[in-house]
């Protein structure tokens, strides 16, 4: 899977207006959905910390870290603003971060609490949507009134066989494959 920063060079305006609504309220505000251990979603409000280099979240001990440490598997979604349905999406696998020098950096950057049982998680990305409509005062095509301007970004790296992925998620793939070639 991709990191933050391999998304953004891959498709770097995509990364950029996904990086606006996930920060549209400053520090990072969206939804993360993990997988339980008995297979079910659970989701929980959370602040993720995007830099040039990747996209992270402190996660304080609970159920969602439990989450996270057993299956990595996650989903972040955006808080809707208030002017607009305009939505996005990534989702992947989360890693616990190992190096203390990236821990200490990103922790003094966010104002992580010291005292604070937390785990700083790397989230990769395999996915990445932006939905964006409702804007009444926009000239765009597609940004006002009818269906949303929806962008998606797979990554060419992932190794699920193409079988193994929704079948929207495939049909964009041979879409994609066949415009690149």
């Amino acid at each position: 899977m991709a990191s933050w920063s391999e998304f953004a060079a891959d498709e770097p305006r995509l990364a950029d207006e996904i990086r606006l609504l996930m920060q549209q309220y400053g520090p990072g505000f969206g939804y993360l959905a993990t997988v339980r251990a008995d297979g079910g979603p659970r989701v929980h409000p959370v602040s993720p910390v995007i830099t040039d280099d990747g996209l992270y979240c402190f996660v304080i001990d609970s159920p969602k870290r439990r989450d996270l440490e057993r299956d990595g598997r996650y989903a972040l979604h955006s808080f809707p603003p208030e002017e607009s349905d305009d939505e996005a999406y990534v989702a992947g696998r989360a890693w616990p971060v190992t190096d203390d020098a990236t821990v200490a950096r990103l922790a003094l950057a966010a104002r992580a609490a010291p005292q604070v049982d937390w785990r700083l998680f790397e989230f990769t990305i395999e996915v990445a949507m932006l939905s964006r409509r409702g804007h009444a005062n926009s000239d765009v095509p597609g940004e006002h009134g009818g269906a949303p301007a929806v962008q998606v970004w797979l990554d060419p790296t992932a190794t699920a066989p193409q079988a193994q992925r929704p079948a929207s998620l495939a049909a964009h793939s041979a879409r994609r494959a066949r415009c690149a070639a």
